[in-house]
């Protein structure tokens, strides 16, 4: 095998060439070669607030209106309520201690598994950090999850967001309707 194809072997894993894609540094705290990833806390609300609320962000959504406070409000409380229930969900990723998104694995409510999903501040698009959650959030999956399916939803006018999730090693498997609009189906067998 040559080394580029070590490099997309180990990655599929949740490897790079320089080592496991996470690791947990304690605290409730992990690391990726550029990221510190936790569960959310209450205080990230006005940075969430701040994301959701860019239409470019939310325009791939059936419903692309930018969320209002209360929206934003709802959404953090979920996650938080995620983690509180099964102990893992998606984590807010911060650079150098600067928040600049949010992603990780939930239990699916439509789909066996795990979903992956990843949001990022618009300032922080095409950095390659959505594709660096995605590799932490599967290989934590599988090595502390034990998951045995990993499941990624983005729509057909997003390809930056597919293209994530293919490079992240999931393949497409079919359009599903999903609050209203055909979505691509992405899946990782474990």
């Amino acid at each position: 095998m040559d080394d580029k194809g070590l490099a997309d072997e180990t990655a599929r894993h949740g490897q790079n060439a320089d080592g496991p894609a996470i690791v947990a540094i304690g605290n409730g705290e992990w690391k990726t070669a550029r990221l510190t990833l936790r569960a959310p806390q209450q205080d990230d609300l006005s940075f969430l607030q701040d994301m959701f609320s860019r239409p470019e962000l939310t325009r791939h959504r059936p419903d692309p209106t930018p969320d209002d406070a209360s929206t934003t409000h709802d959404r953090l409380v979920r996650d938080r309520a995620h983690w509180a229930e099964h102990g893992f969900g998606r984590w807010a990723a911060l650079v150098e201690g600067q928040r600049i998104g949010f992603g990780g694995v939930t239990q699916s409510l439509q789909f066996e598994g795990l979903n992956l999903s990843y949001h990022l501040h618009p300032d922080y698009w095409g950095k390659g950090y959505g594709l660096e959650i995605a590799r932490a959030a599967i290989a934590f999956a599988i090595n502390d999850l034990a998951a045995r399916r990993i499941i990624g939803l983005a729509r057909p006018a997003n390809p930056a967001s597919q293209r994530v999730l293919l490079r992240a090693g999931l393949v497409y498997q079919r359009d599903v309707p999903l609050h209203g609009a055909m979505t691509g189906l992405f899946e990782l067998r474990c």
